[in-house]
């Protein structure tokens, strides 16, 4: 049995590579098209412009789908592993579902409001996305921390504490950067902004925003990875359990349903007798 063929471990698996294909399918279209810098544009800025926006945001809507999958199985393994018992993990695991849903639905909103085109909202989704998204991995961070070494080992907890680290150290800077920007451009409409020249205003604290926001995105793809071997040992399945024996509704439902089972079986033509 191949890796990716135990558990769910795909899930995850097809969450990062998605996501990359997405990043990296907008960057390159965005270049040869020269709608924007080869330099390290921001990511946004590879997704605003046609064609290319019109894929990113698809793509970025479906890798905001498998985020939320990812996370829902990532909040039963936790339930189903310790979530019962502990009651302070038990609220972690919940507050960790909650986030990671508000960051997912964050991550549609960027994909499908341009920043050239409603910055407003491009902001807010990116405040849910990268915001939301870090207090998501530094809860995961908590549940690890208790959830070991009973469940996993030391290691994966440090390994998603220095994750959770580089996250927190990539929001900073590029919050720090982009107010440096913005307040050494008065007058000039920043959003709008696609080109820029080495030398000029501005240029330096662009490049350092526009670094830590891959820096982010990348912090975000690898905590991801950290759940593939975690996945791997676990399977969710769907049970159907009926409430009822046929479909109709409505006070009179009970009588035509057991007519037409009276039926069924009074019925030569169905007995197969002519």
């Amino acid at each position: 049995m191949w890796w990716f063929q135990q558990g769910l471990c795909l899930l995850p698996a097809a969450l990062v590579v998605w996501t990359v294909a997405s990043f990296v399918f907008a960057y390159i279209t965005a270049v040869v098209l020269r709608h924007v810098d080869p330099l390290v544009p921001y990511i946004s800025d590879t997704g605003t412009t046609a064609p290319e926006r019109c894929v990113f945001g698809i793509m970025m809507d479906v890798s905001a789908f498998l985020g939320v999958a990812t996370m829902y199985v990532r909040y039963k393994q936790v339930e189903a592993l310790d979530g019962q018992e502990d009651l302070r993990l038990r609220r972690l695991n919940v507050s960790g579902l909650l986030l990671g849903l508000i960051s997912s639905f964050g991550m549609c909103v960027v994909a499908n409001f341009q920043k050239t085109t409603l910055f407003s909202m491009h902001l807010v989704g990116a405040v849910l996305t990268f915001g939301f998204g870090a207090v998501y991995i530094m809860v995961q961070t908590a549940l690890s921390l208790r959830m070991q070494p009973r469940v996993h080992s030391r290691t994966v907890f440090l390994v998603r504490l220095s994750i959770g680290i580089w996250t927190v150290g990539s929001i900073i800077s590029m919050f720090v950067s982009s107010v440096i920007m913005y307040s050494s451009l008065p007058g000039v409409d920043v959003p709008r902004k696609l080109h820029w020249t080495p030398g000029e205003v501005g240029y330096t604290p662009h490049i350092i925003s526009t670094v830590s926001e891959w820096s982010l995105a990348l912090s975000f793809i690898s905590f991801f990875l950290t759940y593939i071997r975690d996945f791997q040992k676990i399977q969710l399945r769907a049970e159907v359990d009926l409430l009822s024996s046929h479909l109709y509704s409505g006070p009179h439902a009970g009588a035509v349903a057991s007519r037409l089972n009276g039926a069924s079986e009074t019925s030569p033509l169905l007995a197969g007798s002519t």
